[in-house]
Formats: C-alpha cells, sequence, structure tokens
C-alpha cells in the first residue's frame, strides 16, 4: 500500500499513525479542503521556517571582526486545519520541535573609504539522527552595509538555505508496513535591504533595524517505498507552488560587554508562490499555499 507524504519530522520529528490526533478530533473536514493546497502549504512551511533571516543589522559586526553562535528560529504550531491530509482523514505531527537551531558564523571585513563594510556568513544544523531522521541544514549569506551618516546605516544582502532530511518520514497507513527511507529537500534563496540605525551606550551598542526583501523556496519528496517500482506511483512528490513572494524582518541587535550578541526579530513571509509546472490549478487567496510569522533569536560571541 502506497504511503503519504508527512512532514512531522520538522526537523526533530517522528512518525505517526494516519489518525486524527486527540486535540483534533471532531474538527470535520473545511468546506474549502483541498489536498494539493494542504501539501504544497506544509512543503513551504519547512522550507520558510528554515530561511536564512539577517538577525543583524546593516553592519553585523564592527569592521574587521566576526561573530559565532547559534540561531534558534522559533517554529509556530500549526492549527489542525493545516495539519489534515489524505481527505481530511488523518492528521500531520508537525508540533514536536518548538525552534530550529542552526550553529552560526559571520565576519566583516574592514571598512572601505571609511564608509563601506562587507561581510560574509555560514550556518549550520548538522546532521544528527533525532527521532529516527537525521537533518542537515547548510547555510549562507553575503552583503555590503554603508555609513549613510551617523545612527544611520543602509545595506544590501543575499542568502541561501539547503535542508535534506532522510529517514522513515512518510506516514504509514497500516501500523504492520515496513520502514523506508525517504528524502525531503527544502532550499531557498533571496535578496534584500536593510535600514539600521547603530547608536552606542559605553561598552554597548544598540541597533534596531528593519529588512524588506524577495525570497524563492524550492521544495521535493523522495518516497522511498516508490522508488524501484514500488505499487507503480512515483517516487518523487513535487511542489506545485513554491513559495516565491515578500519576505521581511524587524528587530533589535545588541553588543553587550564588547564582546557578547544577542539579536531578536520578527519574521514574515506573508504569501506568494510560482508555478514550475503549466496547468497547475491556482486558489485564492495566494497565502493558502504557504505564510509564516514568527520569532527568531541569536546568542553569539563577537571576536
Amino acid at each position: 500500500m502506497s504511503r503519504w507524504m508527512v512532514f512531522g519530522f520538522a526537523l526533530w520529528g517522528t512518525v505517526a499513525q494516519a489518525q486524527i490526533a486527540p486535540e483534533c478530533e471532531g474538527i470535520g473536514r473545511p468546506s474549502d479542503y483541498d489536498e494539493r493546497t494542504q501539501q504544497d502549504f506544509l512543503a513551504n512551511y519547512y522550507a520558510l521556517t528554515a530561511s536564512a533571516s539577517a538577525l543583524h543589522g546593516p553592519i553585523p559586526n564592527r569592521p574587521g571582526s566576526g561573530t559565532i553562535g547559534v540561531d534558534l528560529n522559533v517554529m509556530p504550531p500549526l492549527s489542525c486545519e493545516k495539519r489534515l491530509a489524505l481527505d481530511a482523514s488523518k492528521t500531520e505531527d508537525t508540533n514536536v520541535s518548538p525552534v530550529l537551531p542552526r550553529i552560526m558564523a559571520h565576519y566583516s571585513f574592514p571598512e572601505v573609504a571609511d564608509r563601506l563594510v562587507f561581510y560574509a556568513g555560514v550556518g549550520m544544523l548538522p546532521p544528527v539522527n533525532v527521532g529516527g531522521t537525521r537533518n542537515l541544514v547548510l547555510s549562507a549569506e553575503g552583503g555590503l552595509g554603508i555609513r549613510v551618516v551617523e545612527h544611520f546605516d543602509v545595506g544590501v544582502r543575499a542568502h541561501t538555505t539547503l535542508q535534506r532530511t532522510f529517514g522513515d518520514i512518510a506516514t504509514k497507513i497500516e501500523p504492520d508496513d515496513p520502514d523506508v527511507e525517504d528524502i525531503y529537500v527544502g532550499s531557498t534563496w533571496g535578496t534584500g535591504v536593510q535600514l539600521g540605525s547603530a547608536w552606542s551606550f559605553g561598552p554597548a551598542e544598540l541597533t534596531p533595524y528593519v529588512s524588506v526583501g524577495y525570497l524563492d523556496a524550492s521544495t521535493f519528496f523522495i518516497i522511498g517505498d516508490n522508488l524501484n517500482g514500488g505499487d507503480g506511483n512515483s517516487p518523487l512528490t513535487e511542489n506545485l507552488h513554491p513559495y516565491a513572494g515578500v519576505d521581511f524582518s524587524v528587530g533589535v541587535d545588541v553588543l553587550l560587554f564588547e564582546h557578547f550578541r544577542v539579536a531578536a526579530e520578527f519574521y514574515g513571509a506573508p504569501g506568494g508562490y510560482s508555478n514550475p509546472a503549466e496547468g497547475t490549478v491556482n486558489l485564492e487567496p495566494v497565502a493558502r499555499y504557504g505564510r509564516l510569522y514568527t520569532a527568531r533569536f541569536r546568542l553569539g560571541y563577537q571576536f
């Protein structure tokens, strides 16, 4: 028997049996329920939660210095309606991990012409086996910050993230079905502009900032037991409405005691998609295929 794609691994999840979760019993089938919409929303949701937003102002560090630390992307829980699958006959176990952690490091190069600061950064979640899945997340960013006048900086930034998850992550229809390794692949890239205002208070620095840009996502899922013939179904499940639209963040980056960095931001991706396949049916509103509003945090040490 074929299995259905499940995104309940959520980077720390476990496989659930095909059933309605106790907290979702009695919700029924929504009048506007659409299987493709549910599938593409979940695919986009996990790509968006891993996107590499700034978590810093236009100039991330003092010129000629860098930061190492940990980023924490909050993964907001999904409602029962958003977790439904298989014609609303089951719910996906998506609300497993509250955060996506990522080790990060970035460096701001020495200032050019007393106002230009180039920088680059990387991030990684290593492929540790947790809950029966191995998850790898790699991110990179690069940008340019410009000191316009005192207390006012602007910048441009580009970023990308790649996700790979391996494990038995497709929901079993029957408890006795075998465990088979599946693969989820997600990636995002984006560009944007930033505005920031840097202020010094003795050994501390405070930089409120705003970022606005464009984000593009791509995802697909390989169902392991449909490989090598399987039951005749294709092993590849594609996202027919990958996220493509605006994203933004509003936050504050603080340097304490010359070395300790703490950042917090509100991040949003309000909706939008592309159509990689011709003839795809598109429903309104566009946000039903993918959106995210969440908080993100950074704890780091500047060297």
